[in-house]
């Protein structure tokens, strides 16, 4: 059993390190195949990890903010909602006039936008 958290800690740690290069954002499948791109996966990684450790991937969440490329704080603000919505608002609210840009899938449909524009929809869906 030795290793087994050290393991976990480090796909949690790569995942997060996807984050935070991505320039895409898809939650599902993307093409006519449905296929998931690594970035989708690191994102479910990080998504599983936050169930079983909110402190310590709270943490990487708030670095992700702070350093990620456009898609990847997207991403971290995306996740925060799930353990602290009022910081993942403040988070839509301080990326609101972001101009970084970034690729967006809804299935098969595949878009550009910038991260204020991403950020605007989020804080009207909420």
């Amino acid at each position: 059993m030795f290793g087994i958290g050290k393991k976990r800690d480090r796909e949690i740690a790569d995942a997060v390190e996807e984050l935070a290069r991505a320039d895409t954002l898809a939650f599902g499948g993307v093409g006519f195949a449905g296929t998931l791109l690594p970035v989708t996966e690191a994102y479910g990684t990080v998504e599983a990890a936050l169930a079983e450790q909110p402190e310590v991937v709270r943490e990487q969440l708030d670095r992700l903010l702070a350093h990620g490329s456009p898609a990847g704080r997207a991403y971290a603000a995306t996740l925060l909602e799930q353990v602290d919505p009022a910081a993942a608002r403040a988070a839509w609210t301080a990326m609101h006039g972001d101009p970084g840009e970034f690729t967006t899938y809804s299935g098969c449909l595949m878009g550009r936008s910038s991260l204020g524009e991403y950020a605007a929809g989020r804080l009207a869906e909420a």
